[in-house]
């Protein structure tokens, strides 16, 4: 095979960006660039992330308070929007108005 590609000046077999046989791509300025940015952010995110802010026991449960309040606050709003309770006797009490049967 490597015979054949060099008989016939070097050719890629088949499609010549994917596969094991493939073109070389060819490393531009902006290519290394974008690495570059790319590893300084990795690194600058790797560097925050090293040392928190809160240590452990200092994070367990640290928002625990406010996320009770954050849900009675939802749970209230979504409440508001359902209609006040109704017996069924004050629904019905139009059909109350003689009693023959009894």
């Amino acid at each position: 095979m490597f015979l054949t590609m060099l008989l016939r000046h070097n050719r890629i077999p088949g499609r010549q960006w994917i596969g094991k046989h493939q073109r070389p791509h060819t490393v531009s300025f902006h290519v290394k660039q974008n690495m570059l940015r790319s590893l300084e952010t990795k690194a600058e995110n790797h560097y925050w992330l090293s040392a928190p802010f809160l240590s452990a026991t200092q994070e367990f449960r640290h928002a625990a308070v406010r996320r009770a309040a954050t849900f009675q606050s939802i749970k209230v709003a979504s409440e508001a929007k359902f209609p006040p309770h109704q017996r069924l006797a004050d629904q019905l009490s139009h059909l109350n108005i003689t009693k023959k049967w009894s």
